[in-house]
């Protein structure tokens, strides 16, 4: 789940932190940045735990209707197939699942508020009135319905946000990401009687696990020599005026251009491209672009990096 995208953004926030802070060991910077792993991962099941809350507080609306001093035919006839939602009773029967909250203690108990509102605006759209409507119940409407909860509701809620925001630094800039793996999770998810279908594992491979390991390492072993490349070409610049995470990102960009033989330069230009359009500006982007592209090249013509033609991104 934690492919090489998020790496490299975890890595850039851990390394920002680290240069800006007293010195501190590598060993305690590398275990700051497998906590923001296991953080992110704990997301990953806590945004899927919303479905469990939402449903709940579905029911819980039902049961009161139903107990109104008088209430209606509809009252104490509802429709049930929201809250009687196959996937949703894959997810609170699954084991894994079931262990992963427990012990991670994951709950949106105190957020009472947050799922409410996320309940009014579920009930309010159109696609889920169109699909307590449908004369069809299957699994896949039953998927499908959750896949645009997380898509048109969860994914654009203000107030979630904050929430998560509130719960835990790591997880402010991740819901995008996170989302897109709640989406394959969805779309993995096949109707059976089982109680251990597998989530998507923390890291796709060890190799991962390593890259980030060795990604961290390489920028801050080799920072001289980093900072003395680039230096070197932004002769037209002041060192000191260029914006640090600017400096940051060419930096790690051109670690991992000496030190992963296997990724093309061009996937790592792009990669860390896109990280300055994120969390530096367009202006910043073209300016990296330029000066990493002088030094790469300076770098082809004294032989000083090998590539070779195994590659996995």
């Amino acid at each position: 789940m934690i492919n090489r995208i998020l790496i490299r953004i975890k890595v850039v926030q851990i390394l920002y932190a680290y240069f800006m802070s007293e010195d501190k060991p590598l060993k305690v910077t590398e275990k700051e940045l497998h906590y923001s792993f296991e953080r992110v991962y704990e997301l990953y099941f806590h945004l899927l735990s919303l479905s469990l809350h939402i449903t709940r507080m579905c029911a819980d609306k039902i049961e009161l209707r139903k107990n109104k001093f008088r209430p209606t035919y509809e009252d104490l006839h509802p429709n049930l197939r929201f809250i009687d939602n196959r996937f949703v009773k894959q997810l609170a029967e699954n084991l894994e699942f079931r262990d992963f909250i427990k012990q991670h203690k994951l709950s949106w108990t105190d957020y009472a508020d947050v799922i409410k509102e996320l309940v009014n605006q579920m009930e309010n759209s159109d696609f889920y009135k169109e699909y307590m409507m449908q004369k069809i119940s299957d699994y896949e409407h039953d998927k499908e319905v959750w896949h645009k909860i997380f898509k048109n509701i969860i994914a654009v809620n203000k107030a979630l946000k904050e929430a998560l925001e509130e719960q835990s630094i790591y997880w402010a800039d991740n819901l995008e990401i996170i989302l897109s793996f709640i989406f394959k999770t969805i779309r993995r998810f096949e109707n059976r009687n089982d109680k251990s279908q597998k989530f998507i594992p923390k890291f796709n491979s060890e190799e991962d696990k390593v890259f980030a390991e060795k990604l961290l390492a390489t920028v801050i072993n080799r920072d001289s020599e980093l900072t003395q490349m680039i230096d070197t070409h932004t002769k037209n610049w002041e060192f000191e005026r260029i914006a640090f995470m600017d400096i940051l990102i060419m930096k790690m960009a051109l670690a991992e251009i000496l030190a992963f033989p296997t990724i093309p330069v061009s996937v790592t230009m792009n990669e860390y491209i896109e990280l300055a359009k994120e969390y530096s500006t367009e202006k910043s982007s073209l300016f990296i672009n330029g000066v990493l592209d002088t030094v790469v090249n300076e770098l082809k013509n004294d032989k000083k990096f090998i590539k070779v033609a195994k590659f996995n991104e």
